[in-house]
């Protein structure tokens, strides 16, 4: 009797190594576009708090201010910075853009006061190439009070 692997055994093993490299190559793609998803949603972010920054609801004392028209990020920075965006930071923000609507802004003063003159306000981070059907969004939802 001789001592070695069968053709059996080795194309065993072929077979279980070719399914552990599989499910590693797979995991490994998969682990690169969520970091690249994770990267966007973190500049989306960044996004979001410049257009607070540049129009917070704070300062809004009449319900028809509440809705801003989309704003490139690039633009935002402008309004609330004095210094100009670095070349990484200008290609970061590139096809960023900012808006916020107010979603019951045409319901009746009835409906508005039952709601306790609350207004609900969504502010909305778009990018991608929303033209060819790439685009992202991220969006949040918050609620302004009508000052008395």
């Amino acid at each position: 009797m001789r001592g070695g692997f069968t053709l059996l055994e080795v194309m065993i093993a072929a077979i279980i190594l070719g399914l552990g490299t599989t499910v590693i190559v797979a995991s490994m793609s998969q682990s690169q576009r969520l970091m690249l998803a994770a990267s966007s949603f973190e500049t989306a972010q960044e996004v979001m708090d410049l257009g607070d920054m540049a129009y917070p609801l704070e300062e809004v004392k009449d319900e028809n201010d509440l809705e801003v028209r989309e704003t490139k990020a690039t633009e935002l920075w402008e309004m609330i910075s004095d210094e100009r965006l670095s070349d990484a930071q200008e290609e970061k923000f590139h096809g960023y853009t900012w808006e916020r609507e107010c979603l019951n802004l045409n319901d009746s003063d009835e409906d508005i006061a039952r709601l306790g003159n609350l207004y609900v306000v969504r502010v909305t981070v778009r990018w991608g190439d929303r033209f060819r059907g790439h685009g992202d969004r991220d969006s949040y939802v918050t609620f302004w009070r009508k000052p008395k």
